[in-house]
């Protein structure tokens, strides 16, 4: 058994690529019409089409998962976010108890979006402020050996 694609029913399916093209970057690598592959592995499915499959309702804004994307350049993209109209957000930029900042916001059909800062680079952020690898340890909850790895 091999994973393949994470796949979210849409309404527009050329609206949908085009807002995962200019805020997250996302090219459309395959495209069947009521399918695309982004890069990534994002499937995106018409819903028409995924109704049929699943022969159910479609309900939208259920918060209860979300597309997660880890940015090395967290406040450019933070900068260029605040930049795009019609961005509506779960919320705005947080840092997470180990220290990780994330943001979370909808696509067009609200499905969560989050985009997280890197952990390499929370973990050198930390050690950047004179932080030992073992106060990172400590404050990003990590074993020592992970800290190790993470500041390569």
């Amino acid at each position: 058994m091999k994973f393949k694609n994470p796949l979210i029913a849409v309404k527009d399916i050329e609206k949908s690529k085009a807002f995962y093209k200019e805020v997250l970057g996302l090219r459309t690598v395959s495209d069947f019409g009521a399918n695309a592959v982004l890069t990534g592995g994002l499937a995106l499915q018409t819903e028409e089409s995924w109704k049929s499959f699943i022969e159910k309702d479609i309900s939208y804004q259920s918060n209860d998962s979300e597309i997660y994307f880890e940015e090395d350049n967290f406040d450019d993209f933070i900068k260029k976010l605040d930049e795009i109209d019609n961005i509506e957000y779960v919320h705005k930029v947080k840092e997470h108890p180990w220290g990780q900042r994330v943001v979370r916001f909808y696509d067009p059909d609200h499905h969560i979006i989050e985009v997280g800062e890197n952990m390499k680079i929370v973990c050198k952020r930390f050690l950047d402020t004179g932080m030992t690898q073992e106060e990172v340890a400590q404050r990003m909850d990590i074993p020592i050996k992970a800290v190790k790895i993470l500041a390569r």
